[in-house]
């Protein structure tokens, strides 16, 4: 039945490899479920009810994400478009937390009408394949700082705004001893995959953890919640426990839009759409890249079910209560243990839900044992740039640009635009345009986001 379903052989894989792939992706991911509720409960909401929704929409866009297009991405609700909700929307903006998932909801909609009009596969299939790869290293790079972030190895300067962790001070036995840990994971994991141990990843991020229990039992760890440092000892299983989702479940059709501006509005939904298309593009061209799923014309097959699933997830979560939902770049750490098909990604929607229930025990993984698998990811991701001819500055200066821009603007979809401006521009400007035959939808692209940083 899975054969049938998946075709596995067709893709070269097997079911063990699918279900440890979809696995080694949900462990990447579970951070998601604590810090989306602590993100969005800054805009009023309930934490218990965000984190449910979190998981059914993360359950739900994966699940679809499998049933269109057989992909083994993963989705759940986007960092920095939570904060952007949460923060933005909600805090500076002042409107409610349901005039945000209003706003969510109906970008959604206008996702589902793009995917279906072929729009956002034509933006795919426009971009050229230098900028495919630069896109796939760029968010290699951006990944492993995410991880650097989490295991706070890299943390903030006021001199140089980052700075690497001293190891000294009142935080040594609970940010220090993290990050040390974070260090001996990735040293695990890099010996696992030398060794070509099957799940490698997986089993770094879970012999991490266990080293942080040993640890604290031991008194070298010490938690320190002010600093971000939780117990890493469960002290509780099972949950069954649901009913806080009704603090969020179709608040989305309850928003009063008494002194809502319009065109206020109508620009967060803008600000939604525009990130999330670029960001759910960008992850599509990065995994897909590492994982070879692009076609002789770098053209992803089936894009079609993949942008579908991402749009109706958005609309789906909304309903549920939370922002923006859309196809998460962990997802490389799946495709990295050899995922190729739905049944990843069906895997991993299984655990969201199982997630439900034994939420306790999931949270309780530290930020420091899944550090480590991000940072080896980003080392995955970043060898496309191999591909890429950085001795025509023509296409080797855009691609740099794309390529530094995700990790140091901290979105994909900024190294996206600054990746196409440049790469059109050059080319323009120095008459090649026409050899390379560069589509008249990135001359578009182009003006739109020349137009976003003038305007927007």
């Amino acid at each position: 039945m899975l054969e049938k379903i998946f075709k596995l052989k067709e893709n070269k894989t097997d079911v063990r490899t699918e279900l440890m792939a979809g696995l080694t992706t949900f462990m990447t991911m579970a951070y998601i479920l604590a810090v989306n509720p602590n993100i969005l409960s800054a805009a009023g909401m309930d934490k218990n009810a965000v984190l449910i929704a979190t998981a059914l929409a993360s359950f739900i866009g994966t699940a679809l994400m499998a049933l269109f297009a057989n992909y083994p991405f993963a989705l759940a609700p986007g960092m920095g478009l939570n904060a952007y909700f949460a923060y933005t929307v909600v805090g500076n903006m002042g409107y409610s937390w349901e005039i945000a998932l209003m706003a969510v909801f109906v970008e959604g909609l206008i996702f589902i009408v793009l995917s279906l009009t072929n729009v956002r596969e034509a933006i795919f299939n426009s971009i050229p394949m230098t900028l495919k790869y630069a896109v796939s290293g760029g968010i290699g790079l951006f990944i492993a700082f995410i991880g650097l972030q989490n295991a706070k190895l890299v943390v903030n300067s006021d001199s140089t705004l980052l700075t690497y962790q001293t190891f000294k001070g009142e935080t040594f036995h609970s940010v220090g001893v993290g990050a040390i840990l974070a260090l001996l994971g990735v040293l695990i994991i890099g010996i696992l995959l030398v060794k070509r141990v099957k799940g490698g990843i997986l089993l770094g991020i879970l012999i991490t953890w266990v080293l942080g229990i040993l640890c604290e039992l031991a008194g070298i760890y010490v938690p320190d919640p002010d600093a971000g440092m939780y117990s890493v000892i469960p002290t509780a299983f099972v949950s069954f426990d649901f009913t806080s989702l009704g603090q969020t479940f179709g608040k989305v059709f309850q928003a009063d839009f008494a002194g809502v501006r319009a065109l206020d509005f109508v620009t967060v939904i803008f600000a939604f759409l525009f990130v999330d298309i670029f960001d759910t593009l960008g992850t599509l061209i990065g995994v897909a890249s590492k994982a070879d799923m692009l076609d002789k014309d770098g053209k992803l097959p089936r894009i079609k079910g993949a942008l579908l699933a991402d749009a109706v997830a958005t609309s789906a979560g909304a309903i549920l209560g939370t922002s923006t939902t859309t196809t998460f770049v962990e997802s490389a750490s799946g495709v990295t243990e050899g995922g190729r098909t739905g049944l990843t990604a069906v895997t991993t929607g299984v655990l969201f839900l199982l997630a439900l229930i034994f939420s306790p025990l999931f949270l309780t993984i530290p930020s420091f044992a899944t550090a480590p698998a991000l940072i080896v990811v980003g080392f995955y991701m970043i060898s496309n740039v191999v591909k890429i001819d950085f001795d025509d500055p023509s296409e080797g200066l855009p691609a740099f640009l794309a390529i530094a821009a995700m990790p140091l603007a901290y979105s994909i979809s900024e190294g996206i635009a600054i990746g196409v401006i440049s790469y059109t521009l050059l080319n323009l400007i120095t008459g090649k345009a026409r050899s390379k035959k560069i589509s008249w939808l990135m001359y578009v692209l182009t003006v739109l986001f020349i137009l976003k940083y003038v305007f927007l």
